[in-house]
């Protein structure tokens, strides 16, 4: 087996609980508007802005769209029905969110035994995401994952979005590591699995909704963060 020496770790969704944490506030912040007198009940709303959202983050991922599009567009389609519609709401609302999801402390299941494991194995940890760098390092901060890395990279700082190769070239740069040393661990086939593979690096794919693969197979998969010690 190669012997790695830097691991680059997506955020969301891969160690930090996304899809809990988001709609935990998103819940809060349909209330508080007082939302609920215009839809038949949050799930209503919530999966539109699903939908919404992972088709406008795919766009932002591959260059079709800027940031500003994105969080404007992703609550202004959703929120047409209470007409909350014009930029400067919408900004306001976007940031309201972001600021309150930041102090959401949900992890996935083994995220911490997998990182405590992993320094122990003396391997450098880096975060690679494409997530926003208003909100990463907050969220990295109040739920106890900044002391298990040496780097975080961000795409809003690279100015590239995984699964481009010129930010985990970047991320290797950044880490003084190579690419033959490092691997990937993330959720995203697209960003993450996609991305790290184009490059040259090896990949491990965290198959958590338990996917079929795609156009190749990725260097390892698990299913759960538990069976990343098997493999490290």
């Amino acid at each position: 087996m190669t012997q790695y020496t830097d691991i680059f770790i997506d955020l969301d969704d891969t160690i930090w609980n996304t899809r809990v944490n988001s709609k935990r506030t998103m819940e809060v912040v349909f209330k508080d508007y007082g939302f609920e007198k215009y839809f038949e009940s949050f799930e209503s709303f919530y999966s539109v802005y699903l939908e919404c959202n992972s088709r406008l983050w795919n766009d932002y991922r591959h260059g079709r769209i800027k940031k500003q599009e994105l969080i404007i567009e992703r609550f202004r389609q959703p929120l047409e029905p209470t007409g909350m519609t014009d930029e400067p709401s919408l900004l306001k609302l976007n940031h309201d969110f972001l600021e309150r999801t930041t102090h959401q402390k949900e992890l996935l299941p083994y995220t911490v035994e997998m990182l405590e494991y992993l320094k122990e194995k003396n391997y450098h940890l880096h975060i690679l995401s494409n997530g926003f760098k208003e909100v990463q390092y907050a969220k990295m901060e109040n739920s106890g994952l900044m002391p298990y890395f040496d780097k975080i990279i961000l795409s809003d700082n690279v100015g590239a979005n995984k699964p481009s190769p010129i930010i985990f070239n970047e991320a290797v740069k950044e880490a003084n590591s190579t690419i033959q040393k490092s691997i990937m661990l993330g959720d995203s086939w697209d960003a993450d699995v996609t991305g790290a593979h184009n490059c040259g690096m090896d990949q491990m794919w965290f198959n958590r909704d338990n996917e079929k693969e795609r156009e190749f197979s990725p260097t390892y998969t698990v299913y759960s963060l538990a069976e990343v010690r098997n493999i490290l």
